[in-house]
């Protein structure tokens, strides 16, 4: 074993512990900082496997946006910050049975992408530029859909916290009341 396999293998076990700390926590803003360790643990995994544009679009596109966006999103609509029996929804064992099911899924994934049976790369297939051409012409559309859909979530988080909508308060606070 490597050093290379040591820092990713340690990597892994910080991003899957931050993730099970994520879906375990009682505080929304705890498991909002568990996801940046998971992403960051994940972002580090990618720079270890010298895919350094993909580490970079991991740390400013999902730890600098969606996070803060998940964190705007906590404070707008003034969600509890502390500890809360309301996080529980009582489906603990469905949700086990989808993990598993998701954890099996990415290791016949991960065991059927690096079995024994490798092609080789073809040239620029690793490259930045083929990883930018894939993402701005094959994924463009997915992209666009996810952010009209991270916006229409900020905007109902800024309704849902807004006091004054259904009627205007007037300088005296009475609703309805145009000026004079």
């Amino acid at each position: 074993m490597t050093g290379q396999d040591l820092v990713l293998l340690l990597l892994g076990a910080v991003a899957v512990g931050a993730g099970v700390l994520v879906v375990t926590t009682r505080q929304l803003v705890h498991a909002a900082l568990w996801l940046v360790v998971s992403l960051g643990a994940l972002a580090g995994s990618y720079l270890v496997l010298t895919a350094e544009f993909v580490a970079w679009v991991q740390v400013l596109i999902y730890v600098g946006a969606v996070v803060v966006l998940l964190l705007f999103g906590i404070m707008l609509t003034r969600a509890p910050i502390g500890a809360s029996a309301d996080l529980d929804s009582g489906n603990r064992w469905a949700a086990l049975a989808v993990a598993l099911g998701t954890a099996a899924v990415l290791v016949t994934v991960t065991v059927m992408g690096f079995g024994s049976a490798r092609k080789p790369v073809e040239a620029g297939g690793g490259s930045a530029e083929a990883l930018g051409a894939s993402v701005f012409r094959t994924w463009v559309l997915p992209f666009e859909v996810l952010s009209v859909l991270l916006l229409a979530a900020l905007v109902g988080a800024i309704v849902l916290s807004r006091t004054d909508v259904g009627g205007r308060a007037g300088r005296d606070g009475r609703a309805g009341e145009e000026g004079g």
